[in-house]
C-alpha cells in the first residue's frame, strides 16, 4: 500500500493519537505532520525536509500549485509550527494505554529538555578552568542539524546568558592558543545569527552579546578570520561581523580594526591555490566591507588595504554578489585614493564595471553609473575614458539604464556619460545581447 493510501497515517511521533488531523498540518508532500514547517513565496506551507528535496532535484516550482518560483527561500511558519506543537500536546487518545503516545515529539539529542541542556551545556562552558571546546562543538553540532527542532534550538538562544557566555569565550581568545576555543564559539553564534529558523529576537541577543564590547570582539573575530582551521569559520566569522555591524553604536569599531577590515578583503581573495574564489566567502566578505565603506574614514584604509582590486576581481570572475562588489567601488571613488586604485587599473576595472552594470539589481546598476561617472565624467581621468569607450555594450546598458525607472541623479549621470560611448556606439549595440529597442541620443 502506497504513501497517498495510507493518507489517514500519522508520523511515528503522532501514532497512537486516536483523533482527526487537521488537513493543514500535513506536508502536502509527504502527508506527515510536519515538524519544521517553512513557507514558499507562493504561500504554500511544507515540512523542510521534503520541500528542500523537491528544490534539490532541480525543480523550480512550487509542487502544490505548480507555479514557477521567483523565489526559492524557505520562511519559516513559526506559527502553524506553535499551532501543531499546541494540538500535539493537547490531544488527548481515549484509554491510558496510549497516553504516551499523546506527549510532544521526543526531545533533541543534546540534554531531556531544551532549558536542561542550555543549562548544562553553559554551565559547562563557563565553568573556570575547563575547556570550553567539547561543549561549545556540540552545541554548534545541535544548531546546524537540520533534524533537530526548531523550537528546541530557539529555547537554547533565548536561555538567560546563553549568548553572553558564548561570546565572552570569544573575547577571552586573546592569545593564538586560544583560538581554537575563539572558533568554537563563532560556529555555535554564528549558527544562531544567520540561521533562517531562529527568531530575530534571538538574533538581537547575539548582537547585543558580541556589540557589549565591540573593540574586543572585532579583535577576536580578526583572529578567526586570520587563522581559521577551514573557510567556512572564516565565513561563520564574518557573518558575526556583519552582525556586529548592524549595531550603530559598534560600527565604529569595527570599521577601525585595521586587521578586521585587512581579513575581510583577503576573505574575498582567493580560496585555493588555482586562484578560484569561493561564492559563500565573497558573499560574507563583501556585505561587511559595503557596510563599513559607509563609514567615510574608513574608505581611505580600506582602499590601502587592496578593497579595490579584490571587487574588481570579484566581478571579473563574476563570482556573485554584483551589487555589492560595486556598492564598494562607489564607496571607494568617494576619496583620492579610491579613483586613483581605479583608474590606474582602468583596463581591467572599467569593463568589469560595465559588465556587471545590470547584473545587481537597481541598486548596483546605479552604483555601477556612479563609478563610471566618477572617474570618466567628473575627474576625466584618460585611462578611465579610453577603457570605457571601449566596452561593447556599454551604450547600450546606458540606455536600458534610463529606460527602466532608475532614480534622477542616475538618470543624469548615464546621460552625461553617452557622450564618451558616441564614437564607439555601433560596436555596443552590437556586443549586448538584448531585444530590447534603443534609440540613439545623437
Amino acid at each position: 500500500m502506497g504513501r497517498r493510501e495510507m493518507s489517514g497515517r500519522l508520523s511515528a511521533e503522532y501514532q497512537g493519537l486516536e483523533v482527526k488531523v487537521p488537513s493543514l498540518f500535513r506536508c502536502p508532500i509527504s502527508l506527515d505532520v510536519m515538524r519544521s514547517p517553512v513557507s514558499l513565496c507562493t504561500g504554500v506551507t511544507y515540512e523542510r525536509a521534503s520541500i528542500q528535496r523537491w528544490l534539490d532535484s532541480g525543480n523550480t516550482t512550487c509542487p502544490a500549485t505548480m507555479l514557477p518560483l521567483p523565489s526559492t527561500d524557505l520562511v519559516p511558519n513559526l506559527t502553524l509550527r506553535r499551532l501543531i506543537a499546541l494540538w500535539a500536546s493537547t490531544a488527548a487518545p481515549p484509554s491510558p494505554s496510549s497516553s504516551s503516545s499523546s506527549s510532544p515529539p521526543a526531545p533533541s539529542a543534546v540534554g531531556p529538555t531544551p532549558a536542561a541542556a542550555a543549562a548544562e551545556l553553559l554551565r559547562r562552558v563557563a565553568a573556570p578552568g575547563a575547556d570550553p571546546c567539547p561543549p561549545l562543538r556540540k552545541l554548534a553540532a545541535f544548531l546546524n542539524d537540520d533534524d533537530v527542532d526548531e523550537f528546541d534550538k530557539n529555547a537554547f538562544a533565548r536561555a538567560a546568558g546563553a549568548a553572553e557566555t558564548v561570546a565572552s569565550v570569544l573575547r577571552r581568545a586573546e592569545k593564538e592558543e586560544g583560538l581554537e576555543a575563539a572558533e568554537a564559539a563563532v560556529r555555535v553564534l554564528a549558527a544562531i545569527a544567520a540561521s533562517d529558523c531562529i527568531e530575530e529576537e534571538n538574533k538581537r541577543r547575539v548582537a547585543a552579546a558580541l556589540a557589549a564590547d565591540a573593540r574586543s570582539t572585532a579583535a577576536s573575530l580578526a583572529r578567526v578570520l586570520r587563522g581559521g582551521s577551514a573557510l567556512e569559520a572564516r565565513v561563520d566569522a564574518a557573518r558575526l561581523v556583519e552582525s556586529l555591524l548592524r549595531n550603530a553604536a559598534a560600527r565604529a569599531a569595527v570599521a577601525e580594526s585595521e586587521p578586521l577590515v585587512a581579513e575581510l578583503v583577503r576573505l574575498i581573495g582567493p580560496a585555493d591555490e588555482k586562484g578560484g574564489l569561493d561564492r559563500g566567502a565573497v558573499a560574507a566578505g563583501l556585505s561587511c566591507l559595503a557596510a563599513i565603506a559607509a563609514t567615510r574614514r574608513a574608505r581611505a584604509e580600506m582602499v590601502r588595504l587592496g578593497a579595490v582590486p579584490a571587487a574588481v576581481r570579484v566581478l571579473s570572475a563574476d563570482a556573485g554578489c554584483p551589487a555589492q562588489a560595486l556598492r564598494v567601488l562607489e564607496a571607494a571613488v568617494g576619496c583620492a585614493e579610491g579613483r586613483a586604485a581605479i583608474c590606474e587599473s582602468a583596463e581591467t576595472a572599467v569593463p568589469a564595471v560595465v559588465s556587471r552594470m545590470m547584473k545587481g539589481g537597481m541598486g548596483g546598476a546605479e552604483a555601477a553609473v556612479s563609478v563610471l561617472w566618477a572617474v570618466c565624467h567628473r575627474y576625466r581621468d584618460r585611462r578611465a575614458v579610453a577603457a570605457a569607450a571601449g566596452c561593447e555594450g556599454g551604450l547600450a546598458r546606458l540606455l536600458l539604464l534610463m529606460q527602466s525607472g532608475c532614480s534622477a541623479a542616475a538618470r543624469q549621470m548615464a546621460s552625461e556619460l553617452l557622450k564618451i560611448f558616441k564614437v564607439n556606439g555601433k560596436s555596443c549595440l552590437g556586443g549586448y545581447d538584448s531585444k530590447t529597442s534603443h534609440i540613439m541620443p545623437f
